[in-house]
């Protein structure tokens, strides 16, 4: 990490030229303008501004309508982006180069924007701190790795997509050698950038990897996230691959995910550890923990944004279809992990590798703060092959994960009206752009057939 005044000397010194002034968009992308670094030290380090329209765009950056917080009625005017001097890094696979994160205000008042990732995430941590407790969290990044780079792919129109492995490479040291031209650079970059890489290894499908990042505050874990897959797609760039965090890219292949860890901690200490328990869970974890189960529906749509997103859940993958939880059992939605020990925890295994990590994160935090607040209880976890059973569903499409969310009073008593209907919204565009479009499948099916 850097310190401003440690930037200033190396700008002054010339090692230094460029400054990436970022925000967080609503599909999790890293947004923004690249500085002069001169400029930046000398006055674009207290603010700059950019069109409103980035928090109220689809994957495409088209202005779909039906936003309350701009549209072109309103004009499409700017937020502030105020660089949070605290984020302040290097970027090392790009030269000369450092990056801060944004909060984004209102060009107006000066105030959080309400429905910026950043802000969402941010409330909900500030309500624990308000408890007395500290959110830490770990995300999982799965990826795929391909042969071709991102421009010949999209030349050839997507198709005959070739992974740059040609089998299973889980834990496969062999198979990952012959990636390391990629991997390597991967996590020393990441790591010499302040980000706490801990290992990566070959996931459960052909070029599939997967990259872990230590246990850290809830905002810290986000920005990690944010910043690591914007690098992987950018590192696979350079040198001559493309990076996809689509959940399901091919139906005969395994889907990728982005499993949460999460605790509470309170002075230092882990809240969710009793060593009296059998299984070392805390009262407060345990009621934290059904307040996942109960609500699991609400925030589905922030752990699986887009239509693509529930493809991926299928028996047998390791991906869930049940509100379920279990202790050590990755076919359960929610999984104990770290039993009996002070590292107790639990792991969400809903989200996808698309998800936003702001609002996921925001989404459990509120539902494990309205379990705690509602006093609820946990019942026994299940064993076995939990894709069996008579529990709840996780949403099987994006329409029924909308409603959910655009439903869900406990969100709305979170995060405010404003917020859940702005995301509720943006499922909406989603749905509406995939049903005007014809896709092969329906033309092979039915050409001649129908």
């Amino acid at each position: 990490m850097l310190t401003f005044e440690h930037l200033k000397t190396q700008v002054s010194e010339g090692s230094v030229d460029t400054v990436l002034v970022c925000m967080v968009d609503m599909q999790g992308r890293l947004m923004g303008k690249r500085f002069h670094a001169g400029h930046f030290v000398a006055s674009a380090w207290e603010e700059t501004h950019c069109c409103n329209y980035l928090l109220a765009t689809d994957l495409e950056m088209a202005t779909p309508d039906g936003y309350a917080s701009t549209s072109w009625e309103r004009g499409y005017g700017d937020y502030v982006m105020k660089p949070d001097l605290d984020t302040l890094r290097p970027v090392p696979w790009l030269e000369g180069t450092v990056m801060v994160m944004c909060d984004v205000l209102d060009h107006h008042t000066h105030e959080e924007v309400p429905h910026a990732p950043r802000s969402i995430l941010k409330k909900q941590v500030n309500r624990l701190k308000a408890m007395g407790y500290d959110a830490m969290t770990a995300t999982e990044l799965e990826f795929f790795l391909f042969e071709k780079s991102f421009d010949q792919i999209r030349k050839e129109g997507f198709r005959d997509l070739e992974p740059i492995s040609g089998y299973n490479e889980d834990y496969h040291i062999l198979q990952t050698t012959k990636e390391e031209h990629v991997m390597r650079p991967i996590r020393n970059h990441l790591w010499d950038a302040g980000i706490p890489v801990e290992n990566s290894k070959g996931e459960a499908e052909t070029g599939q990897e997967e990259l872990n990042i230590k246990y850290a505050a809830a905002m810290d874990t986000a920005e990690y996230h944010s910043i690591a897959k914007n690098a992987i797609k950018e590192i696979a760039w350079q040198h001559g691959h493309a990076a996809t965090f689509l959940p399901k890219w091919h139906h005969d292949k395994v889907g990728s995910s982005s499993h949460v860890h999460q605790s509470l901690w309170a002075d230092g200490t882990p809240a969710f550890y009793d060593a009296d328990d059998a299984l070392g869970m805390s009262g407060l974890m345990k009621s934290y923990m059904a307040g996942l189960l109960k609500y699991a529906p609400d925030y589905t749509c922030f752990m699986a944004p887009y239509i693509n997103s529930y493809k991926r859940f299928m028996k047998g993958t390791f991906a869930p279809t049940r509100i379920i939880w279990s202790v050590d059992n990755r076919t359960a939605g929610f999984r104990l992990c770290g039993d009996g020990t002070k590292a107790v925890r639990v792991e969400c295994r809903i989200p996808g590798s698309d998800m936003n990590p702001y609002l996921a994160m925001a989404g459990m935090l509120a539902a494990g703060i309205a379990g705690i607040e509602e006093g609820l209880e946990l019942q026994p976890p299940t064993t076995g092959d939990v894709y069996q059973g008579e529990t709840g569903m996780i949403p099987g499409n994006l329409r029924a994960a909308r409603d959910a969310l655009h439903g869900s009073t406990m969100l709305r008593a979170a995060m405010g009206d404003d917020v859940v209907d702005h995301y509720a919204r943006a499922a909406e565009v989603e749905i509406e752009e995939f049903e005007r479009v014809v896709t092969d499948w329906e033309v092979a099916r039915g050409f001649e057939r129908a």
